[in-house]
């Protein structure tokens, strides 16, 4: 078989259907067609080629999807493409990485019985 990515998506495209769908069922609501193709071009065949693959294989592997595997990958995704410290300013983080021990200067106030009944 040699079709480019585009009408791959369009062959498969009531297998997407039905698995977002099923997604909806689960309060996935966000998740689109198009994050699902991705997800089985970029986690499930990776290391397949594609335009080799049978239609009939595409669309088991797109029903065969959990919403929990789905889920699991784009946390994952997620965690290695995200700078958590970008909005900090180089003191800050390295305040956070080397913090130094400050000292309160404080000293306890002693009262006297006398002072007490003053009081």
């Amino acid at each position: 078989m040699s079709a480019n990515y585009d009408d791959l998506f369009e062959l498969v495209g009531p297998a997407l259907e039905s698995k977002i769908y099923e997604f909806r069922l689960y309060n996935y609501n966000s998740v689109t067609e198009e994050d699902i193709w991705h997800y089985c071009i970029n986690k499930k065949w990776r290391k397949r080629d594609i335009q080799e693959m049978g239609v009939s294989e595409m669309v088991n592997d797109i029903l065969g999807t959990s919403p929990a595997h789905y889920m699991t990958h784009t946390q994952i995704e997620g965690f290695k493409s995200s700078n958590w410290f970008s909005e900090l300013k180089q003191e800050d983080l390295q305040e956070l990485l080397n913090p130094t021990k400050k000292v309160l200067k404080t000293q306890p106030v002693i009262k006297s019985r006398q002072n007490l009944k003053d009081i």
